[in-house]
């Protein structure tokens, strides 16, 4: 991003990017039971300040996050010691346009199956790499992986005892090898906010409502 400060805390609209993508699963048709938020430990000051400067009153624990994603996500699950069941999302602070219907319907997709992620049709040609080149990869059969990317708890609680690996990129890579993973209809306004001109579309699209 090339900004003074971690991109979950740059200005959207007004307001840090990280209470845009709170304000998503705390809309009360979702009825989320609990919002657990993992940080960095020394981002964690910051994240209080902001929450007093924008009068945050939406409910949610926050937790000291690892020295990778597979670390923070098992830490935000520990933090889960007390509950014994249900369904959990786990969803990237940097995708604050997240549409309802997407964290809805993968929540519903996970409960009833089990797992589930929301993903995209690429909308470009996709090439892959070999030794003499590159060659052409049908992109009807591949998808863009989005959050969130929600599981019956206990079998991400299984997951996240397996050690952590490389090849793991995302949760879906953690829990495939225990169960199969069921896609859902993803939105190309679910962004991640990666780089400046994803701030300017993301302001855009949120003033387009």
């Amino acid at each position: 991003m090339g900004a003074d400060q971690p991109k979950q805390f740059l200005p959207l609209l007004g307001q840090p990017v990280l209470l845009h993508t709170l304000r998503r699963f705390a809309e009360p048709a979702l009825q989320v039971e609990r919002i657990v938020l993992v940080l960095p430990a020394d981002q964690l000051a910051t994240w209080q300040r902001l929450c007093a400067e924008h009068a945050v009153e939406i409910p949610h624990t926050v937790v000291a996050g690892g020295a990778s994603r597979w670390a923070s996500v098992r830490k935000g699950l520990a933090a889960l010691i007390d509950t014994s069941e249900g369904v959990v999302a786990v969803h990237d602070g940097v995708r604050p346009l997240t549409p309802f219907t997407v964290i809805h319907n993968t929540y519903a997709k996970a409960e009833a199956h089990g797992a589930a992620i929301a993903a995209v049709v690429p909308k470009d040609s996709v090439r892959g790499l070999s030794k003499e080149g590159s060659y052409a990869l049908n992109r009807s059969r591949l998808r863009l992986v989005q959050t969130p990317q929600c599981f019956e708890l206990n079998l991400l609680r299984r997951a996240y005892q397996l050690p952590e690996l490389p090849t793991f990129t995302d949760d879906a890579s953690v829990v495939e090898d225990l169960h199969p993973i069921q896609l859902v209809e993803g939105d190309y306004r679910n962004l991640k906010i990666t780089t400046p001109e994803d701030l300017v579309l993301a302001e855009a699209l949120l003033n387009a409502g």
